[in-house]
């Protein structure tokens, strides 16, 4: 089996594919980028290399039907975080929202079952953590994928599974505003001082608890338009500090910046029973995986030089 996945040169694709390959999927990677680089990190130069690999713009949809040529099922990732879209929204409308839009139509062209998508915890502003009602353009266009799909659904019987991760995090995640935790992981296993750049509390989970949620959702079949919240296990940004000074004790660790215009505590009603056995990672090891994965990164760079 083949599966589509878009964005997949970054943080949560490349563990989506590290996912897919171990379930005995092949992964097509579909990207704006031809760079391989996190994908090699995560899931092994060799494996990175050998990818079917196809560059093009999400904006299009012929160049998103022409990577699916052959795929089964697809992954949809690619996208513009927070702050890019809200310095350009329109651009961030054309990537977030017409992309998910040629994603669906090229399922639809090429008779694929379902599509697993990522939505996000912005779709929730920051007063209701029970109705959406975004705050930022990013999480206008992610409710408004979430539309999309039930429409794709009602018209052409296209299922689809949308995930609403709050704050991802682990090896490899460092950009976007919320890469936060996993850079001050990144800063104590460098012995750096690091300004965590929000306050506040936020769901967290661990990366590769999000990438297998992606890959059952890929592969499992799921009648209808379903959308479930994975906010992980909520934390106050000075617990999560605390947590990495208690694994590195001479860290330099501080927050500032106004909390996430994201309301915690959203629960994740129905995620259970419909990925019954999914893996939930503790933010103690979350956390230590983390650290000692940029410690071995900063001895290779040491012992490169």
């Amino acid at each position: 089996m083949r599966v589509l996945v878009t964005g997949g040169s970054g943080f949560l694709g490349a563990w989506v594919i590290r996912h897919l390959v171990a379930a005995g999927v092949t992964p097509v990677v579909f990207d704006r980028v031809s760079g391989r680089e996190k994908v090699a990190q995560v899931a092994g130069a060799a494996l990175a290399r050998d990818l079917v690999w196809v560059v093009g713009d999400i904006r299009r949809c012929d160049d998103v039907m022409l990577a699916a040529e052959g795929c089964q099922g697809v992954v949809h990732l690619a996208g513009m975080l927070t702050p890019d879209c809200s310095a350009d929204p329109v651009l961030g409308a054309e990537v977030n929202l017409i992309g998910t839009l040629n994603v669906f139509e090229t399922a639809r062209r090429f008779g694929m079952a379902q599509v697993a998508y990522a939505s996000s915890a912005g779709v929730y502003g920051p007063e209701d953590n029970h109705v959406p009602l975004p705050a930022t353009f990013y999480g206008t266009y992610k409710l408004a994928c979430e539309g999309a799909a039930r429409a794709y659904w009602r018209d052409h019987g296209i299922a689809s599974v949308g995930l609403r991760p709050f704050v991802v995090y682990g090896p490899g995640r460092e950009s976007g505003l919320s890469a936060g935790p996993t850079l001050a992981c990144r800063a104590a296993a460098r012995g750096e001082p690091y300004v965590h750049p929000f306050t506040g509390t936020c769901g967290l989970v661990y990366v590769e608890d999000v990438a297998a949620a992606f890959v059952q959702a890929a592969l499992q079949p799921a009648p209808g338009a379903q959308v479930f919240n994975m906010g992980g296990e909520d934390v106050a940004v000075g617990r999560l500090l605390d947590t990495i000074r208690a694994q590195v004790p001479d860290t330099r660790l501080r927050a500032e910046g106004p909390a996430l215009p994201i309301a915690a505590g959203q629960g994740e009603a129905g995620l259970d029973a419909w990925f019954p056995g999914r893996p939930r990672t503790a933010l103690a090891d979350g956390l230590a995986r983390t650290i000692a994965y940029y410690r071995i990164a900063a001895q290779q760079q040491e012992q490169a030089v």
